[in-house]
C-alpha cells in the first residue's frame, strides 16, 4: 500500500513537473516573454502537453524512476533520469518531425536540460531532506569520530555509507593518503589531511575515536606499518580486510572488522594448482589421521571441496571428530564421510580400518607435538609418533595405497626436544619405506601455524582476557608462522608432487619475535603493553630453542614450480635397521624407559639433549 501510495505521489509530480518544463522551454525559447510567442505554436500546445506526458511517464516506467529507493539515491538513478529524459525527448522530436507539427524542434533540447533539472532535483532534494530532519548537516553531539586511512574506492564507499547510515553514530571527519598530489583535496566531502605520518597529529588534534584502514590491497608491510603508528594513538583500530569481499558497498560496514594478528602476519596468497591437485584427491579414498585436529579438521575442510569418493577421517578423541563430522556434512551433504574413533598405535585395529575402507591417499596428521608435555613425556611421544607413524606407513603398504603424505615440523632439524626427535624418526620411516613400497611416501615440513591448538598465540590471548601477565621464555626468541589454511593448501599441493622419499619444506617468510607477538596482540586486544598488562620473561623451557631450522645441514634444497614449496634431498635411511631399532626402542620403553633419551640419540645423532636433562 505505501509503495502504490508513493508511485502515485510521484506521478501527480512529474505530470507537474513535465508540464513546467516544457512551458519553462517555451519561455526561454521565445526570451521570456510569452507575447513573443507565435499563436500558431500556441493552439499545439494543449495537444503536446497531453502527448509529451504520455510519452515521458512511459518512458519513466521504462526506465524503473518509480522502483528506486530515492533516500538513498546516486549516481545510478541519476543516470537513469537522463537517459529517461533523452529517450522521451528524442521521441517527441520525431513526432514533431514526422506529423509536421509546427513546434520548434529545440524546445524539446531545452526540456531535456530542465527535464532532468526538476525531475532530478526533487529526487534528490527528497533524499537531502530526510538527512536535515535526521541531522546528518548538523554537528551531531556524541558520535564517534572516525579517521579513514586510505583516499581510494573503499574510502569513498565507507564515507557514503555512514552517511547512508545515522543511526550508527559515526561521522567521518578526516582522510589519510600517502598518494602524492591529493593531499587537501576532499573526496565526498572529507579532506585528505595528510599522509601515515600525520596520523598521531590528526587523531589528536581532531580527537578521533576510531581509525578505519581502508587500504584492502595493501601489503602486509604497508598495514604492520599504518598499525604500528595507529597504536601510538589512544583510538581503536578497525581494518576493511580484502578487496574481494567488496563486492556490494550497501554492506561494506558490516565488512569492518577488528585488526587481528592475522592481517599483522599474513602472507601472499597461495597460489595453488587447482588441476594437479584435483587429479590426485577426487573420486578417492582419503583417509586423514588426526583428523579432528587443527591440522587435520583443514584437511578434511579443503580435501571435501576436491570431491573425493570418500573421505574417512580418524581420530583418538571423539568430540574433535564429532565436530567436524558435523560440520561437513552440514556443508557437503552429499559427501560420503566416514568418522572413525581409533588410536594410531594400535596395529589390530588399524589393519582392520585399511581392509574395510583401502583408502587411497592417506594424510597423516596424528601426532604428539606439545614439546614441554612431551619432554615430561617422552614415552608417550615415541608411541605416538614413532609407532604410530611407522603402524600407518606399514598398512599404507601392505594394503597398497597410493600416496603417504606426513605432516612433520621445522622441530625435527636438528631437535633439542623429544617432540622433534620422535618426528625426525617418523621422517626416516616414510624415507625407508619410499625405497621398498609401491607407495609414494613423503612429508611436508614446516613450522607454526597461527591459532593451532596449544600454539601461543591462543595462550596469549587467553592470558590477555585474564588480565595478564602474558609470558615470553625470552626476549630474543623468534618463531615461523604461517596460518593453518595456507600451510594446508601448501600440503595438498606437496602431495601432488609427491614421486616418492621427498621432504618437502614450505617457505615460511619471514620469522617473527616472540616478544613482537605478545606486544602486538595486546595493542590489538585494546591494552598498552607494560602497563595494562604486563610481559614476563620465564626462560627458555626444556627442550625449546631461540630459533626454529627447516633444512638438515647435510639435505640442501631445491626449487619447485611453487615458489613456496621446497624440496629437501633424500638421505638414505635402511628399513631393515630401521626396524630392528625401533623394536629395541619399545623394549627399552617397556625395562628401562630412563634410558630412552639415550636410544634416540643413536637413531637420531644429531640429537642434543644434554643441555635440558
Amino acid at each position: 500500500m505505501k509503495y502504490k501510495i508513493r508511485v502515485g505521489l510521484l506521478l501527480v509530480l512529474d505530470f507537474i513537473l513535465i508540464n513546467f518544463s516544457l512551458l519553462m522551454a517555451y519561455l526561454l525559447r521565445f526570451e521570456l516573454n510569452i507575447q513573443n510567442i507565435p499563436e500558431r505554436f500556441v493552439n499545439e500546445i494543449p495537444q503536446l502537453i497531453l502527448i509529451a506526458t504520455v510519452v515521458k511517464i512511459t518512458s519513466f516506467f521504462a526506465f524503473k524512476l518509480y522502483s528506486s529507493l530515492w533516500r538513498y539515491a546516486g549516481i545510478y538513478e541519476l543516470v537513469n533520469i537522463v537517459i529517461a529524459s533523452f529517450a522521451s525527448n528524442t521521441v517527441m522530436i520525431g513526432y514533431v518531425f514526422l506529423s509536421s507539427t509546427p513546434i520548434p524542434r529545440s524546445i524539446f533540447i531545452i526540456t531535456f536540460f530542465i527535464d532532468v533539472f526538476v525531475i532530478g532535483g526533487v529526487r534528490f532534494g527528497y533524499r537531502i531532506f530526510r538527512r536535515m530532519i535526521r541531522g546528518d548537516f548538523l554537528h551531531i553531539r556524541n558520535t564517534k569520530k572516525i579517521l579513514i586511512i586510505g583516499a581510494g574506492d573503499a574510502g569513498a564507499a565507507l564515507i557514503n555509507e555512514y552517511r547512508l547510515h545515522p543511526e550508527l553514530r559515526c561521522t567521518p571527519v578526516a582522510l589519510i593518503d600517502d598518494s602524492p598530489g591529493i593531499q587537501g583535496k576532499k573526496l565526498n566531502g572529507i579532506t585528505v589531511v595528510g599522509t601515515r605520518n600525520d596520523i598521531v597529529q590528526t587523531a589528536d588534534e581532531k580527537d578521533i575515536d576510531e581509525i578505519i584502514i581502508a587500504i584492502p590491497a595493501a601489503t602486509t608491510k604497508a598495514i604492520n606499518d599504518i598499525f604500528t603508528i595507529c597504536s601510538n594513538t589512544k583510538c581503536k583500530v578497525k581494518i576493511l580486510p580484502s578487496l574481494s569481499q567488496i563486492i556490494d558497498e550497501t554492506v561494506l560496514i558490516q565488512r569492518i572488522r577488528d585488526v587481528n594478528i592475522e592481517d599483522l602476519l599474513q602472507r601472499q596468497p597461495v597460489a595453488l594448482d587447482l588441476e594437479e591437485v584435483s587429479s590426485y584427491l577426487t573420486g578417492k579414498n582419503i583417509l586423514v589421521t588426526g583428523g579432528g585436529g587443527s591440522i587435520g579438521s583443514e584437511l578434511c575442510r579443503q580435501i571435501a571441496a576436491f570431491s573425493p569418493k570418500q573421505l574417512i577421517i580418524l581420530d583418538n578423541y571423539e568430540n574433535n571428530a564429532y565436530d567436524i563430522q558435523n560440520e561437513l556434512l552440514a556443508k557437503h551433504p552429499e559427501l560420503d564421510l566416514i568418522a572413525i574413533i581409533a588410536n594410531v598405535r594400535e596395529k589390530p585395529r588399524l589393519e582392520n580400518i585399511f581392509r574395510t575402507y583401502t583408502p587411497d591417499i592417506i594424510f597423516h596428521a596424528a601426532a604428539h607435538k606439545h614439546v614441554p608435555l612431551m619432554e615430561a613425556n617422552p614415552t608417550e611421544a615415541i608411541k605416538n609418533n614413532i609407532f604410530g607413524t611407522l603402524n600407518v606407513a606399514e598398512c599404507a603398504d601392505k594394503f597398497g595405497a597410493k600416496r603417504f603424505v606426513m605432516i612433520s615440523t621445522d622441530k625435527a632439524v636438528n631437535p633439542t626436544n623429544i617432540m622433534g626427535a620422535t618426528k625426525r624418526v617418523a621422517e626416516m620411516i616414510i624415507q625407508a619405506f619410499s625405497k621398498h613400497s609401491k607407495t609414494e611416501f613423503v612429508a611436508v615440513r614446516f613450522g607454526n601455524v597461527l591459532g593451532s591448538n596449544g600454539s601461543v598465540i591462543p595462550l596469549f590471548k587467553k592470558q590477555i582476557e585474564q588480565g595478564g601477565p602474558v609470558t615470553v621464555t625470552d626476549p630474543e626468541i623468534i618463531r615461523y608462522f604461517m596460518t593453518i589454511p595456507e600451510a594446508v593448501q601448501l600440503v595438498l599441493q606437496a602431495g601432488a608432487m609427491a614421486k616418492g622419499g621427498e621432504i618437502f619444506v614450505l617457505d615460511m617468510g619471514e620469522p617473527v619475535k616472540i616478544y613482537d607477538l605478545a606486544r602486538n596482540l595486546i595493542k590489538l586486544s585494546g591494552f598498552e603493553p607494560d602497563v595494562d598488562i604486563k610481559i614476563e620473561f620465564t626462560g627458555l623451557r626444556p627442550g625449546e630453542k631461540l630459533y626454529e631450522e627447516l633444512l638438515l645441514a647435510e639435505e640442501g634444497i631445491e626449487a619447485t614450480k611453487n615458489n613456496k614449496i621446497y624440496v629437501a634431498k633424500p638421505l638414505h635411511t635402511d628399513l631393515a635397521i630401521l626396524r630392528r631399532e625401533i623394536e629395541c626402542l619399545r623394549d627399552i620403553i617397556i625395562n628401562n624407559a630412563d634410558q630412552v633419551r639415550d636410544y634416540i640419540k643413536i637413531i637420531v645423532p644429531n640429537y642434543d639433549y644434554k643441555d635440558i636433562v
